[in-house]
């Protein structure tokens, strides 16, 4: 396969379990490789560097600050940028189709489909599949949006390619809570943070747009303003889980259904009242 004009830009902190088969999935296909880590105190950048990886550090802030210093900072020469996470590879199907369209591009930006595994299972159902995320783009034209759940805006035309990238943590349990714990923790500050102020911060939201702005739009007219805080995750579960088929995935899909859709949003909605109880205690 012929080397790509585009960089590669994977985000890491303590990514020791993945980075070998993240960068040995594009290494000898895209043109540079560049890590933007946080301060490891594993491994990670040391492997990085021993497969030809070029290694950049940042404090960590924001999600979005990390990538928008990526876009703007970093000594990227090529016209495009690939953002992968650690415990993401490309299927050989989406590599080629990106190697044949990338030369004779005229749009800005690509979506990307993500096929999504959680504990070896490829989570099909549920509303999981497919799922269009925008990670290859002109980065003259883009910026991040959003703490949390980030994501890329592109100015100009944007088209959708075909082909499927994985995104498979190889990671247990434990930390999969922990990491989403903390995640809660972002989701219930910025929910807060939105009411309290009423912030719009300017993200697309079209009810007959693409998948984003569908979420985007569901998300600001009706999760947020009209269901019940405390019984939407429920709402949410049984949505997810029987009306989009999501018990079609099986025993695994059930443990990542009730985790991600019921047990993770209930928790940002008693982190959210705990916020709220305590800075009205403050006045």
């Amino acid at each position: 396969m012929s080397e790509v004009p585009l960089t590669v830009v994977i985000l890491t902190y303590n990514e020791e379990v993945h980075i070998e088969r993240a960068i040995s999935n594009v290494k000898n296909w895209a043109k540079h490789i560049f890590i933007l880590d946080s301060g490891s105190p594993d491994k990670t950048c040391e492997i990085a560097e021993k497969l030809g990886a070029k290694v950049f550090y940042r404090k960590f802030d924001t999600y979005s600050a990390q990538r928008n210093y990526a876009i703007k900072e970093l000594p990227i020469e090529t016209e495009w940028m690939l953002f992968l996470d650690a415990d993401e590879y490309i299927l050989d199907d989406l590599k080629n189709e990106i190697a044949t369209v990338l030369p004779t591009a005229t749009c800005n930006g690509f979506y990307l489909k993500r096929r999504f595994y959680f504990m070896g299972k490829w989570i099909k159902y549920g509303g999981y599949y497919p799922t269009y995320i925008l990670r290859l783009f002109k980065k003259q034209h883009a910026q991040c949006e959003r703490e949390i759940n980030e994501h890329i805006k592109v100015s100009g035309e944007i088209q959708t390619l075909k082909g499927d990238f994985v995104d498979e943590n190889l990671r247990g349990m434990s930390e999969w809570t922990d990491k989403h714990n903390k995640y809660s923790t972002f989701e219930a500050r910025d929910l807060y943070r939105r009411e309290q102020e009423g912030v719009d911060e300017g993200e697309a939201a079209k009810l007959f747009g693409k998948q984003n702005e569908r979420k985007r739009w569901i998300v600001k007219n009706i999760w947020n303003p009209l269901m019940p805080k405390l019984l939407r995750p429920f709402i949410y579960f049984i949505y997810r889980y029987f009306f989009r088929l999501g018990f079609l995935d099986g025993r695994r899909g059930f443990i990542y259904h009730f985790l991600q859709g019921l047990w993770f949003w209930f928790l940002v909605d008693v982190k959210y009242f705990e916020m709220k109880r305590k800075n009205q205690t403050k006045k």
